[in-house]
């Protein structure tokens, strides 16, 4: 392969967006059999269909310390052998072990209403059903007040955000709505949070008032974290130590708020499930194909396992997972002897902190030195619109040069950045970046995963999108071989990156932060 002499700061490989054609119908740039035989296999004989039913729907959520998470590691090992790929489980640390159950919520005053909640991360169960009234800060809670009003909580259901308007889209009250009502709805929410804070500030910070609200005997406390979107919400953890912690959605967390603020004293029961593990050790898995010429040198296929819990993880990052899985099938079936050493890292705890993919950074040196490049996904379904260079210099002789073999229908749908400014920098691919080594995002289109996905209750297997799955991972096994088989070693030199706004210098691409091994105390 030669080398390309130079390249613009960005090269704009294909402007249309255009679907994924038949085998027979694709242009083939290079008359190169192993991209032909890539093609056909990912394309061809796919088997994302069958990997997502038993990763997705079979296993389900892969909670950092979870027995989902160790169940998904297992199966991957148990994939990897019956491939003939060597894989193996590396512990990094430990995390807090816990298993959610069953879930019952219903309104039962002023009216009898199913509810639909979630139950955070790593909250305690109760014990069996349990009903309480639900209430609110008063609004004229104040620092002398709230001995008082804290005294009054024995068994109650606390809520601690501020209730939505409108539970409506965005996008939909900018196509709809007047634009005074839209204009009136985002000064009422803004109103409504300030007035909220106010209230808690009362009572202390966020541990403070959770220490507090315990000591005096609630049953649990309801939050809603609306992802401004149909039916979705962001569900994360609590810090609960001995009452329930729930999620409730946009509306029903509303209708809660609206009967609590009337004076209508609704009530509660919640029969929550969970099952809490203790410390228990936490594993990436790694898969490997030795290089025959250069195994020393690595080309890294990279996407963390880990998912939160509140649906199935599919696109966040099931979608990556199996994007990285098939594509190192296909390279088995296509190219089982690479010139470089090609390595999967199916990264945990991914979630809370980029704590794999940090601690693999700090473990493996030898890798990190030897890298050629990298290549994470880590957002949603659809085909990848985007790869940037993430500042490296060297990309830009390198990147087009390994896109430039693969179908031209899929070049036409791909933008190439080079070297890129680092425009998105929250996923695994951060964890090798500040340390100067080259792992690139393979991205694609973002508003709806980040409306509608990334970290909801909306997670699940029927948002991925196969067609595009099944081109993702028989390009990303292109990329891989191209990126094997080239003749040169990419550098480590960095471009000069736009400005930091909260520094006014030019930003940097690290430094690196040492994972965080242990749950804190």
């Amino acid at each position: 392969m030669p080398r390309l002499s130079s390249l613009a700061a960005v090269a704009l490989v294909g402007l249309a967006s255009l679907a994924a054609a038949p085998a027979a119908a694709q242009h083939f740039p290079t008359d190169d059999p192993v991209i032909r035989a890539m093609w056909a296999e990912g394309m061809e004989r796919s088997q994302t269909e069958p990997l997502a039913h038993t990763l997705i729907d079979v296993i389900g959520p892969r909670l950092a310390g979870s027995p989902g998470l160790a169940a998904a590691q297992d199966w991957l090992l148990e994939t990897y052998a019956a491939w003939g790929v060597p894989a193996r489980r590396e512990q990094y640390g430990t995390w807090t072990g816990w298993q959610p159950g069953a879930l019952h919520v219903e309104m039962t005053a002023p009216r009898v209403q199913p509810l639909a909640a979630e139950i955070l991360a790593w909250s305690p169960a109760t014990d069996g059903p349990v009903e309480g009234a639900v209430v609110m800060p008063p609004a004229d809670l104040t620092a002398e007040t709230a001995d008082a009003w804290l005294a009054t909580l024995d068994g109650a259901f606390v809520l601690l955000d501020a209730p939505e308007p409108t539970c409506r889209a965005p996008q939909e009250m900018e196509a709809n709505a007047r634009p005074e009502t839209g204009a009136r709805l985002d000064s009422l929410r803004d109103e409504m949070r300030a007035d909220w804070a106010q209230r808690w500030e009362a009572v202390g910070g966020a541990r403070e008032r959770t220490g507090r609200l315990e000591a005096a005997g609630i049953a649990g406390t309801l939050g809603s974290r609306w992802s401004r979107g149909w039916g979705a919400n962001k569900v994360f953890s609590t810090t609960n130590e001995r009452a329930v912690g729930l999620d409730v959605s946009c509306e029903d967390y509303g209708l809660l708020a609206r009967l609590a603020a009337s004076g209508h004293a609704p009530r509660i029961r919640v029969d929550a499930e969970a099952e809490a593990l203790g410390e228990v050790p936490q594993f990436n898995v790694i898969a490997e194909m030795r290089g025959t010429e250069l195994p020393d040198e690595y080309v890294l296929l990279s996407a963390h396992l880990d998912s939160w819990h509140a649906a199935t993880g599919a696109t966040d990052n099931g979608t990556g997972t199996l994007t990285m899985l098939e594509a190192m099938r296909i390279l088995k079936a296509t190219y089982p002897n690479p010139r470089r050493t090609i390595l999967v890292g199916h990264w945990g705890a991914e979630e809370v902190g980029l704590i794999g993919s940090g601690s693999f950074r700090e473990d493996h040196p030898e890798v990190v030195a030897g890298l050629q490049v990298g290549f994470n996904q880590d957002n949603g379904t659809w085909r990848f619109e985007r790869i940037e260079g993430q500042g490296f210099l060297d990309t830009a002789a390198h990147l087009p040069m390994w896109m430039a073999a693969v179908p031209t229908e899929i070049q036409a749908q791909v933008t190439v950045e080079v070297p890129g400014e680092q425009n998105n920098r929250g996923s695994d691919h951060t964890s090798f970046v500040c340390a100067e080594a080259p792992v690139l995002r393979l991205q694609s289109p973002y508003d709806e995963y980040r409306q509608y996905t990334w970290h909801t209750n909306l997670d699940t297997y029927d948002k991925i999108v196969f067609d595009d799955l099944k081109q993702n991972a028989t390009l990303a096994a292109m990329l891989v071989y191209r990126a094997s088989e080239d003749p040169e070693r990419m550098s480590r030199e960095m471009a000069v990156l736009p400005d930091d706004p909260r520094t006014g210098e030019p930003r940097t691409s690290g430094p690196c932060f040492p994972p965080r091994r242990a749950p804190q105390n």
